[in-house]
């Protein structure tokens, strides 16, 4: 289930994409299917670990072109351990609204990406989020060690990527059919199993059948509550070719 859309993104063969906060790879393994080297970073060396195994397995499958390089890296967005414009283009998938220092981890994304290149962020949608947070304290932090710390106003992340530097160029939402899954599992725990509640087990298998089958009917469903109901908000935004300073948004 990808969240970053790579033709949005303009991703190239033979370019090079770092996949920050990559979890277990799902962004990571489309690139590399797409012929793109990927450094996947995640601070969860398990996360890491399954990575590195699972893109042995799609090389020894025949699935990655010999030419397609992946590697891991243990990191902190604030301090990323790569060098001015290694990159050139970054998915930072979900991991914005668990920073602190969200302006410090995007003034690191761009000293990283390439004069030219394109990020793209993702962070859950205002509306989706605060009703998550109503229904439920557990859902994020400081109950939820590692969750959430902030739901991101209305144009407060764009604001904050030009800030940094960065022009924008699109955005869009998605998952609208995670929105009310999560609701239900705010709603009766969110860190209670899955199977403790048949209305959240149902909808679970709802979206497994929908991640696997793709049918038409979830993905028209999709499109059409997407503008309204997405869970995630994505946004992408191009590093100048020629370096400005920074632009400073009246608070």
């Amino acid at each position: 289930m990808l969240t970053a859309n790579y033709d949005r993104l303009g991703l190239a063969a033979g370019e090079t994409v770092l996949d920050l906060g990559c979890g277990f790879g799902r962004h990571a393994y489309e690139a590399l299917r797409r012929n793109a080297h990927v450094v996947a970073c995640d601070l969860g060396l398990d996360e890491l670990r399954q990575v590195r195994s699972i893109g042995a397995a799609m090389r020894a499958a025949g699935e990655l072109s010999d030419q397609v390089v992946l590697e891991t890296a243990n990191g902190d967005a604030t301090m990323l351990p790569f060098a001015d414009g290694s990159f050139d283009r970054i998915i930072a998938s979900e991991v914005m609204e668990h920073i602190d220092d969200d302006e410090g981890a995007l003034a690191e994304l761009v000293r990283v990406l390439r004069p030219g290149g394109v990020l793209a962020v993702t962070i859950p949608a205002r509306m989706p989020e605060r009703i998550c947070w109503a229904l439920s304290d557990d859902y994020h932090a400081p109950n939820q060690p590692g969750g959430h710390v902030r739901i991101y106003g209305a144009g407060e992340l764009a604001s904050k990527m030009a800030t940094a530097g960065l022009e924008p160029i699109d955005e869009h939402r998605v998952h609208a059919l995670h929105s009310p899954y999560w609701w239900l599992r705010c709603a009766v725990g969110p860190n209670r199993p899955v199977e403790d509640s048949l209305a959240v087990s149902l909808y679970h298998r709802l979206l497994t059948w929908d991640i696997e089958k793709a049918p038409l009917i979830t993905r028209l469903a999709e499109r059409l509550l997407a503008p309204v109901l997405g869970k995630s908000l994505v946004l992408y935004a191009r590093r100048p070719a020629l370096d400005r300073e920074p632009i400073h948004v009246p608070a």
